[in-house]
């Protein structure tokens, strides 16, 4: 998805790697562990020039990241054992718990066989709906509609608006435009019927990136039973959570419960935010799962995890392990707590 803040993400952490300033504040700011956060595993992306290709990571790396944490004194432990690990105020020493949200299907054929090695569990946030085709992959599909046209035709409040796709670069302002309309000009319980529409009239297949990409609920089942595998949920739509009234978004956050459990026969005890970010997700939202039982629930801001988090169980932070930042350097110095305040305006422990 379009992300303007990552120059300056890169400016601070190259900053801090050449500094060697990282190691020296790990002792006094990089707490007690760490939630990583993942997408896709892959060697063989689809679209390598894409611009959703920050979401995937290569298995090599995955592997490098993993050795390198264990080499630093990082345990790699279970969602549950991260709850009791920041319950207990991090004695133990550190730790890492890993997550993979949306269930893209190379988390079975490419990541697990990483974890596999090293003994690394994962929790993988499924929302159902993604699954079942009652909602769409819709980063993906907004770049096969731009992709398959040299202009388009959005119908706007204000009248129809033509988008012009020629060059490469006006399909990056173009995907940039759509996600702006989708995520902010509409309303969220329309954004699948006017993306479908949008689909239609281009001669896009809406439902060709889930069915690609995603696992389907045998390979669900399938990855559930394995003891490594932990399945959390992601609502039933994968909905912005903070665009919806109070009783739709109770809906998707407590009816996945029941989803899960018919499909996989156990019901999920781990939650993640869609988007997690600040329009997405606030006290509101987090108040409703925790009314729905769950016992943690993860969001994207980024952050280490403090021993204060234990307050706070349903409004973890994350560190997002993606394709801007494929460097070990880059990840030692996110898990020394530098970049926590940096990114959350002087915020050491961060939740919503």
């Amino acid at each position: 998805m379009i992300d303007g803040g990552e120059a300056i993400r890169k400016l601070a952490l190259n900053v801090a790697r050449y500094t060697g300033i990282a190691p020296l504040v790990k002792p006094f700011v990089g707490g007690i562990g760490a939630i990583l956060m993942l997408h896709r595993v892959t060697a063989n992306p689809e679209k390598p020039d894409s611009v959703n290709r920050h979401l995937t990571i290569a298995p090599g790396f995955l592997e490098a990241m993993i050795a390198d944490m264990k080499a630093n004194g990082y345990a790699f432990v279970s969602m549950d054992e991260a709850v009791e690990r920041i319950k207990a105020g991090g004695k133990g020493g550190q730790f890492a718990t890993i997550t993979a949200d949306d269930a893209y299907r190379d988390n079975m054929t490419e990541a697990l066989p990483v974890l596999e090695k090293h003994g690394a569990p994962i929790t993988i946030y499924v929302a159902p709906g993604l699954i079942n085709g009652t909602a769409d992959l819709w980063w993906d599909l907004v770049e096969d509609i731009v992709n398959a046209r040299d202009r388009l035709t959005l119908a706007t409040p204000g009248g129809q608006t033509t988008i012009d796709c020629t060059t490469p670069a006006r399909k990056h302002q173009a995907i940039a435009r759509l996600h702006t309309y989708l995520t902010t000009e509409i309303r969220e319980e329309d954004l699948r019927s006017v993306l479908r529409e949008l689909a239609r009239a281009n001669g896009v297949d809406a439902g060709g990136p889930r069915l690609r990409t995603l696992m389907n609920w045998s390979e669900i089942r399938t990855i559930a039973a394995h003891p490594l595998v932990t399945i959390g949920a992601h609502t039933v739509n994968h909905s912005n959570l903070k665009r919806l009234a109070e009783a739709d978004a109770r809906h998707e956050i407590g009816d996945v419960k029941d989803m899960l459990r018919a499909e996989l026969g156990e019901e999920p005890h781990h939650f993640a935010y869609p988007y997690g970010y600040a329009s997405a997700v606030g006290c509101r939202e987090v108040g409703f799962v925790r009314d729905a039982g769950y016992t943690s629930a993860v969001t994207t801001r980024h952050g280490v995890l403090r021993a204060e988090h234990a307050g706070f169980l349903h409004a973890l932070p994350r560190i997002s392990v993606n394709g801007r930042y494929q460097s070990i350097a880059h990840i030692r110095t996110m898990l020394s707590g530098l970049t926590t305040p940096l990114a959350n305006a002087g915020k050491m422990v961060v939740t919503i």
